[in-house]
């Protein structure tokens, strides 16, 4: 059941990390009640203060909690494999046919759908993070921050983290985990891991920690040094694992804060493609499901399309082989400190769950979550409904099915895969019947 879950969410994850995140909150807190509101908003302020994707980082720290190391590697790998898988083929159809294939349609139904459900994510997060006058603040606060100071993601954390700790030293009762007022209410019904649920594979042992890295650091060097012994340490390919394992570890904030740096590299320093094909790139990066770094896949596929990486290892007119084969390369050196953080601190962070002063930044980081997803909903609200700016035509029918989806959501508890297949169907009608 837990395979199917993840790879039915690799599918239908959409939206970015809110977007994304918001899925997995409704489907694994509220519906399934595979895991309790508050170990969920822990496991989530680990995430965002990671470098890398925090979505993906949080689908593999619950797989790891509910089954172990296998859990959390099958649900982090399988909310990537989707996304890999298809921007292969259609990256594939837009190097072979000068063109991606058209998707305006369900697109034009899925994009105000995801607004909603990113809407939806700041309302029920808020709703059960803010507790008080201080976490209202903080949230207000890093929306002010990000929206009309334009401050970078990591600073806001930065400051939200140090509120949390001295709040917690002046008002500890204002910033323990779930506290204020109440505390979390859930829906009433049992959880697969409830709040005070103890996990014996969750302890934390310091050879399990040296056996984590010492195992990523030897998947690391032996893939890069299969590429240096079988390419050359110049190749394309093996350029592209270099570059992407530093580009991984600098992408605090979230792949908009890595995508200049990938861009510049990229484009500038390494010509793997031009300015255009990039734009083109980002522009199929969002209409997939999957991490917006999955970009990168994009990256490495034209890359070792144009330079016919596998040339000196297989003669010329090894295209496809030559893309596909830096695609996967640029995702796993990508994706792999991912799994790595997960997997060696994830002990340690379910060891402070009950030390306040480790939990008092994170609670100020969750309070800062809810601004900046509500700042994210209005950036979706502003490009769905105004396309070509304020200046530009308003698109009534897509305010019609944002409307409704949230409605939707919010009344009537549609779950998330039924509200994006009819939105999708919606769209497409208005594409190609109505307009």
């Amino acid at each position: 059941m837990a395979l199917r879950f993840w790879l039915w969410l690799g599918f239908v994850s959409f939206g970015g990390p809110a977007g994304q995140i918001a899925v997995m909150h409704q489907e694994l807190v509220d519906r399934r009640r595979w895991i309790s509101e508050r170990r969920f908003l822990h496991a989530l302020n680990y995430c965002m203060v990671l470098p890398g994707p925090e979505a993906q980082q949080l689908a593999t720290y619950i797989g790891w909690l509910l089954h172990g190391t296998r859990g959390g590697i099958a649900a982090g790998a399988l909310f990537v494999l989707p996304s890999l898988l298809l921007l292969i083929g259609l990256t594939w159809a837009y190097l072979a046919f000068g063109q991606v294939p058209v998707v305006a349609g369900i697109l034009y139904g899925i994009k105000p759908a995801v607004t909603a459900i990113v809407v939806h994510a700041a309302w029920r997060i808020g709703k059960r993070a803010l507790h008080n006058a201080a976490l209202w603040a903080i949230a207000a606060a890093a929306f002010v921050a990000i929206f009309a100071l334009h401050l970078p993601f990591p600073l806001i954390v930065l400051g939200a983290a140090l509120l949390g700790l001295i709040g917690g030293r002046i008002a500890p009762e204002r910033f323990k985990a779930g506290g204020g007022h109440g505390g979390i209410k859930g829906s009433g019904a049992p959880c697969l891991i409830d709040d005070d649920a103890v996990i014996p594979h969750a302890a934390y042992r310091t050879t399990g920690l040296i056996t984590v890295l010492v195992i990523g650091l030897a998947l690391w060097t032996s893939v890069w040094l299969a590429l240096v012994a079988t390419l050359g340490i110049d190749n394309p390919i093996t350029r592209m694992a270099t570059f992407f394992s530093g580009a991984a570890l600098l992408t605090f904030g979230g792949a908009y804060a890595v995508l200049p740096y990938v861009y510049e590299s990229a484009v500038n320093q390494f010509h793997w493609l031009s300015p255009g094909q990039m734009i083109d790139g980002l522009a199929l990066g969002e209409t997939t499901p999957g991490p917006l770094i999955m970009i990168v896949a994009f990256v490495g596929f034209v890359g070792g399309w144009q330079t016919d990486a596998l040339a000196a290892a297989l003669g010329p007119g090894h295209l496809l082989a030559s893309a596909t084969l830096a695609a996967c390369v640029a995702t796993w050196f990508t994706f792999l400190p991912s799994f790595v953080f997960i997997l060696a601190g994830g002990p340690l962070v379910e060891a402070t769950r009950d030390n306040l002063r480790l939990t008092a930044p994170l609670t100020g980081i969750t309070a800062a979550v809810v601004g900046v997803i509500l700042n994210l909903a209005l950036f979706f609200a502003f490009h769905v409904l105004w396309p070509a700016g304020f200046g530009g035509a308003f698109e009534w029918p897509a305010a019609l099915i944002g409307a409704a989806s949230l409605i939707a959501l919010l009344r009537y508890g549609l779950s998330v895969p039924k509200l994006i297949g009819v939105c999708a169907l919606a769209g497409l009608a208005i594409e190609f019947g109505l307009r």
